[in-house]
């Protein structure tokens, strides 16, 4: 089994769209007003959008995008205007992360892992 696509909920694809195309998300499906699809520049992934009246921003939910150059992309995004909450930051847990929200509220996660990312020192499965 292999994760292929994360759905987020949004009240404005207008605003949306163009910054997850800030982000570097490459928009393939533009469905307005209901719906949009993006690749991402690496791996196979795929993340969406669709359409809401309400919802309930954050909840726990986060979602995270891992970036090789994290640093380099976070300043970079800075420059062009995104605001971050928490700049990239060394965790306990081995990964470096900067943390932002989208125009929805959804909590967003730039992070660099490495070979920590499947196999912390930790990991329970050989």
């Amino acid at each position: 089994m292999n994760l292929n696509q994360v759905t987020l909920p949004s009240r404005d694809l207008a605003v949306s769209i163009p910054f997850y195309e800030q982000l570097g998300l490459i928009l393939i499906v533009r469905a307005l007003p209901h719906y949009a699809r993006f690749e991402c520049p690496d791996g196979d992934s795929t993340f969406s959008l669709h359409q809401v009246d309400t919802f309930t921003a954050g909840a726990g939910t986060a979602i995270y995008f891992e970036c090789e150059d994290l640093d380099e992309r976070v300043a970079t995004l800075q420059k062009r205007g995104i605001t971050f909450h928490l700049p990239p930051t060394d965790q306990s847990w081995r990964w470096r992360e900067a943390r932002l929200l989208d125009p929805d509220g959804h909590e967003l996660i730039l992070f660099h892992a490495g070979a920590d990312r499947k196999y912390p020192p930790w990991r329970i499965v050989p």
